[in-house]
């Protein structure tokens, strides 16, 4: 029996790259570091209601991390919250902040050599559960404190990483699904970002940076020197105790 036959094109992608405004939902990936502190801040400029996401990856300072997070949960007043846990990473091992049997390095931010606290591949590993969270609860934004003035020693902090991963994002979701990550301080410097923070109202006293101590940060690793800097530079006081 004759007849033609009806092929059928596959709806096409929604092209994220057309949302000129966030959604009134996103998804915000909370550290507890001020780059994430400030990401919310802007997130919270720009959408009607917040979603507040962290991993623990098996860091050392996973609970001091929490508890930074929980705290600016409260102060933006973010009842949607996810902590997810991907501790294998410590089992993957190859960074400072994973393994205990490698030491974090003292700071020397003129180096451009890949520190030894660097996480393998880290930030794929967030973004993929920011993504599909945001698509079960129907945010359109991911927001996070990705900044280019680490590039130099972490590669997955790079605007191209970014950009890579927005493609995939794209394409590994349902047609009508329409999810875009948002890097609102990437091309700031880490004083321009205090700067920011503080025209927001940013509450720096309840962020934490450093990479091995819960208590009192102890000022010599890498993050805690970039952040010391970064505010001296600010002319502004840090609020975090230092040893």
């Amino acid at each position: 029996m004759g007849g033609t036959s009806e092929v059928l094109e596959e709806e096409p992608k929604l092209d994220s790259s057309l949302i000129l405004h966030p959604s009134s939902l996103a998804v915000c990936l909370v550290s507890g570091g001020m780059d994430s502190c400030v990401t919310a801040a802007i997130a919270q400029e720009e959408n009607d209601q917040l979603a507040f996401l962290h991993v623990s990856y098996g860091q050392r300072t996973d609970t001091r991390e929490r508890r930074a997070f929980c705290e600016l949960g409260d102060h933006f007043g973010v009842l949607q919250r996810l902590t997810a846990s991907i501790d294998y990473l410590t089992k993957i091992g190859g960074s400072s902040l994973t393994d205990t049997n490698i030491a974090v390095s003292e700071a020397n931010l003129s180096s451009r050599e890949i520190p030894t606290s660097y996480v393998p591949f880290r930030n794929s590993h967030l973004l993929s559960i920011a993504a599909s969270w945001a698509e079960v609860i129907g945010a359109q934004a991911i927001y996070i404190g990705a900044v280019a003035e680490d590039s130099s020693g972490y590669p997955d902090c790079r605007p191209e990483f970014y950009d890579a991963f927005q493609r995939a994002i794209d394409v590994g979701t349902k047609p009508e699904t329409a999810i875009r990550i948002f890097t609102p301080v990437i091309h700031l410097r880490k004083s321009e970002i205090i700067k920011r923070g503080l025209e927001l109202g940013a509450p720096f006293e309840l962020t934490w940076s450093c990479y091995q101590s819960e208590e009192i940060a102890c000022g010599r690793c890498d993050s805690c020197a970039l952040r010391l800097r970064s505010f001296a530079e600010a002319g502004i006081i840090d609020p975090v105790p230092y040893a």
